[in-house]
């Protein structure tokens, strides 16, 4: 099977086997694994971040975040294509007593500072409206095409969330794409974020495992929450074992890139399927089945009969997410199935 389903779907390397059953373990909840300190402290560097705290998931880690900045009853504005807001159960309410406001997000990923002036209320004095506490920004945007905010816009974010007092998370799953894709340093991308969560288990192929990066003090107040969520892990040395080799082998990311251009570019030659390759800039592939007779069901279930794996991912497009499990040559295989499967117009009803 050709995967190209998610990331998510990535193994960890002989690398990381070799790392995991070799590393030395402790107690994490006593701060005792001197493997998960070590991890901690090479994404804090990393990222150019004072500390960090290992979490078992991405949506734990946002999760936590915005606990920690966000008293109860304030508002979370947040992408209205945000992963935190639509994949992630609405954890910052139920567990958080926070309101999320969605914000429309620009084909590109953004969000324009004229409408996060419209998530906050005119009169802050006004006692029937929540106030905000936080903005969350996503890098790369998932369900906009893996898009990298560009630094200018990050700034603007920044200074928007100064100017009225609010925190910055950046929920950076796929924050090394970013980095890859624009040349960028992780720090750089991170420099004007209060917190940062990123991914090792997308991408950077490592098991289990995201990471919270900030100050001393907000990984101190997330890590009191990890606990709370039921997140404290013992001797989880096997896991940050291999989040490390995934940290120090991220490089090799522009290499999903390539392959995702290279599937981009050779979907666009099929009739019955629309893509713009030009806005593929990282490991996602958005793209549309405009064949006749076709729906995406149907579609994916005629794909994976071939031996080709792809998701839907709202607004009726497809997903294809190139990975490390996935060379140039399935590449090509998954472009001549694709044009088989429409070809074949088994699709018409």
């Amino acid at each position: 099977m050709i995967e190209l389903r998610s990331d998510t779907f990535t193994t960890p390397t002989a690398d990381m086997l070799a790392a995991m059953a070799s590393a030395t373990q402790g107690d994490d909840v006593y701060g005792e694994d001197p493997t998960v300190r070590e991890l901690e402290e090479l994404a804090a560097h990393t990222l150019g971040k004072d500390a960090g705290c290992l979490m078992p998931s991405g949506t734990m880690a946002n999760l936590a975040c915005l606990m920690a900045h966000a008293p109860r009853g304030t508002k979370v504005l947040v992408g209205r294509e945000s992963d935190i807001y639509i994949y992630e159960a609405g954890g910052a309410s139920v567990c958080g007593g926070l309101v999320y406001e969605p914000i429309d997000n620009q084909p590109d990923g953004t969000l324009r500072i004229a409408d996060l002036v419209e998530g906050c209320p005119k009169d802050p004095e006004d006692p029937q409206f929540a106030l905000p506490a936080v903005v969350c920004v996503e890098n790369t945007q998932n369900r906009c095409g893996g898009r990298i905010l560009s630094a200018e816009h990050l700034a603007d974010v920044r200074a928007f969330a100064d100017d009225r007092g609010l925190r910055l998370h950046l929920d950076g799953a796929r924050l090394f794409n970013a980095a890859a894709g624009s040349g960028r340093t992780p720090a750089e991308i991170a420099a004007p974020a209060d917190s940062v969560q990123f991914c090792l288990s997308k991408g950077l192929s490592a098991p289990i495992g995201s990471m919270v990066v900030g100050d001393r003090e907000l990984v101190a107040k997330a890590r009191r929450i990890r606990k709370m969520l039921g997140g404290g892990m013992r001797q989880a040395g096997f896991i940050a074992a291999a989040g490390i080799v995934a940290i120090k082998t991220a490089d090799r990311l522009v290499e999903d890139h390539a392959n995702a251009r290279r599937l981009a570019i050779g979907l666009a030659d099929i009739p019955g399927v629309e893509i713009d390759p030009e806005v593929v800039e990282t490991n996602i592939c958005m793209f549309r089945v405009t064949a006749p007779g076709w729906t995406l069901p149907a579609f994916f279930a005629a794909a994976r009969e071939h031996g080709l794996a792809l998701a839907e991912l709202g607004h009726g497009r497809a997903r294809a997410v190139t990975h490390r499990g996935v060379g140039a040559r399935d590449i090509d295989d998954a472009v001549d199935i694709v044009a088989k499967v429409l070809a074949s117009g088994k699709g018409v009803a």
